[in-house]
């Protein structure tokens, strides 16, 4: 792990490129979607999205709390309590950083 302290503007160029990838990811998930042809692949699809907006969700969390935002402020966005928003996103950044990119919701190969 590395530790590099950031200006204002670097972070900001920082989140943008870090918001790419699951936006990114929206994008192929939906393109999927409507290319699907079967039940099976629509729902793989939307499992697709499903986990890359779970991605942006915390990210957008993390860039908040590294803005300043406090855990009240985060809470008051999606109606939780100050222990319930950390209990939420605490969790699903752990599970993030402990998941292979890719690999997130998948189950192992036999």
């Amino acid at each position: 792990m590395v530790n590099i302290s950031l200006t204002g503007d670097e972070v900001d160029r920082v989140s943008i490129v870090a918001i790419k990838s699951p936006v990114r990811q929206i994008g192929a998930a939906l393109d999927e979607l409507l290319a699907a042809d079967g039940p099976l692949s629509r729902l793989d699809a939307a499992r697709r999205l499903r986990e890359a907006a779970d991605d942006l969700e915390a990210n957008e969390v993390q860039m908040a709390r590294k803005a300043g935002a406090t855990w009240i402020e985060i809470a008051a966005c999606y109606g939780l309590t100050k222990q319930g928003a950390q209990q939420r996103f605490r969790t699903t950044h752990r599970k993030a950083k402990a998941a292979p990119p890719g690999e997130k919701g998948r189950k192992p190969s036999p």
